[in-house]
């Protein structure tokens, strides 16, 4: 089946099996490797991409499914190499150890100060239930994201 989908910022048209994941479409066929795959069952929130700007799993979605969509990738959070804002906070408050759930939380956080520009500590435990880390304890994600939010509001 066809498809045509922009994602971060380019457009991509490919036949691909209707059965496909957009985690497999985004791995296996574009080699946009940042987006994890943890568990495929969308427990983990290692996948997560943003579709249309608002945070999605991709190991739920068919690929099919983002016909005339746009889609970012942690890749495409970070243009010409220069980490973004969130990025930055996770990297200056030790917000990731072995970084396997961090694309995910980042992409996630993405989303969550789009919608709230000012998320209490709450807000964002909140917002980070679908995300799972099996090394912080999430006290250093919260940080990141607390910090990013300030940043980005100056």
């Amino acid at each position: 089946m066809k498809v045509s989908v922009t994602i971060n910022g380019i457009r991509h048209t490919h036949d691909l099996e209707p059965r496909m994941s957009l985690v497999h479409f985004l791995r296996d066929i574009l080699n946009l490797t940042g987006t994890h795959i943890g568990c495929d069952t969308s427990g983990c929130g290692a996948c997560t991409v943003l579709l249309n700007g608002r945070a999605i799993k991709s190991c739920t979605i068919l690929a099919i499914q983002t016909d005339d969509k746009e889609i970012t990738t942690i890749e495409g959070l970070a243009p010409n190499g220069r980490m973004h804002t969130i990025q930055e906070a996770f990297r200056e408050n030790h917000g990731l150890q072995c970084g396997f759930c961090t694309p995910g939380m980042v992409m996630t956080a993405a989303d969550i100060l789009k919608t709230n520009p000012t998320p209490s500590e709450k807000e964002i435990r909140e917002g980070l239930k679908g995300n799972f880390c099996r090394c912080t304890g999430y006290h250093n994600i919260v940080k990141s994201i607390q910090h990013a939010a300030e940043t980005l509001n100056q």
